[in-house]
């Protein structure tokens, strides 16, 4: 049989990265997108590191998840590559660090820029592929979403807002694209070599990294694999799962 297809945008690093190991690791193809001085290989390099030349394969390929041009050349590379396409990952995301207490520190503008990666981009991403995984006859969107859209927390107000809203754009992508596709997203707490990483310096990674870790009930942070793994399991395992927002936060809320 054929192997299923699997598009993955912000698969260059963190989470997205992860997600390409997994999917490949369980005899997918892979679409992994990267976006302007990203790596281009990156994904190939790991799935080399951590799978071998063994599984399924993976194409790389320019995305700007805010340009709706782009989001549809995506789709058509992975339809025109394999025949089809039966999950997406959106993982893209940006955020700026600006204390919630400092209104003055986010205009508007900033505000749009978030919104534009980490909602609209995954509206359009989806919308862009809907044709192909409707064919695909058992097709599945995960959403990487937050704990700040739950909680109003994070790393600025308008990161906890586009994290909210794209938490209800699952549910409402659920009901529209039912029953031939799943929508769930996933909200995870502090995950360790996410964005927070490349956005901190290195002392204030470490900081903030720690903090984190005393801060849950479990004592520690959850690593890209483990988010990657149940991302997997949601497009493959769970054919009765949709319009779920799966909280992975090492008990924070508790």
């Amino acid at each position: 049989m054929a192997k299923p297809v699997c598009l993955i945008s912000g698969g260059s690093s963190g989470i997205g990265a992860a997600c390409v190991v997994e999917f490949v690791r369980h005899g997918w193809n892979v679409v992994a997108s990267y976006f302007g001085d990203d790596d281009p290989d990156a994904a190939q390099s790991y799935v080399d590191r951590e799978v071998g030349s063994q599984a399924g394969e993976v194409l790389s390929v320019g995305l700007d998840v805010a340009d709706e041009e782009s989001c549809r050349r995506a789709a058509v590379a992975a339809v025109a590559r394999w025949g089809r396409l039966d999950a997406l990952v959106n993982c893209a995301g940006i955020t700026k660090f600006v204390p919630h207490t400092d209104l003055e520190g986010i205009d508007a503008a900033e505000f749009r820029r978030l919104y534009d990666v980490n909602l609209i981009g995954c509206f359009q991403l989806t919308r862009a592929c809907a044709a192909a995984l409707r064919s695909s006859g058992a097709g599945a969107v995960v959403n990487i979403s937050s704990i700040a859209g739950l909680r109003g927390s994070g790393s600025s107000i308008a990161y906890a807002a586009s994290k909210g809203a794209l938490n209800s754009l699952t549910l409402s992508l659920a009901r529209s694209l039912a029953p031939s596709v799943r929508v769930n997203a996933i909200a995870p707490g502090f995950v360790d070599g996410g964005l927070p990483q490349r956005m901190l310096s290195h002392d204030q990674y470490e900081e903030v990294l720690g903090r984190q870790a005393a801060t849950a009930p479990l004592g520690r942070v959850s690593q890209p694999a483990e988010i990657a793994a149940l991302t997997w399991f949601m497009c493959a395992c769970a054919p009765g799962m949709t319009g779920h927002v799966a909280v992975v936060d090492n008990g924070l809320q508790l």
